[in-house]
């Protein structure tokens, strides 16, 4: 049973970074919000109906807190309930994105 958790435990890491790789790999356009690394359906919910239900929305208040790591951070504990390794897969995410894009 403990290989099993520890099986989905590293697919569920090596989900995230895919999907950070996946998300950083072109513009954002119109793409929701769950499609951020570290953003799930639970927290993408929650997110949505606090009206950031863009990844766009959310880069928005990023830019606004000026890429500041621990600002953003706390801000999307504050918002949506992300723990240590979301937040730090999503800041790391737009961080990349913006790197590339802007």
């Amino acid at each position: 049973m403990g290989v099993e958790v520890s099986r989905g435990r590293a697919a569920a890491e090596m989900t995230t970074s895919q999907k950070h790789r996946n998300f950083v790999a072109e513009p954002m356009g119109d793409k929701p919000v769950g499609t951020l690394a570290g953003i799930g359906e639970v927290l993408g919910k929650k997110l949505e109906d606090k009206g950031f239900d863009k990844a766009y929305v959310v880069l928005g208040q990023f830019l606004v807190l000026k890429k500041d790591e621990d600002l953003f951070r706390e801000w999307l504990k504050d918002t949506c309930g992300a723990n240590a390794k979301q937040s730090r897969d999503c800041y790391g995410c737009l961080r990349e994105w913006c790197d590339a894009f802007l």
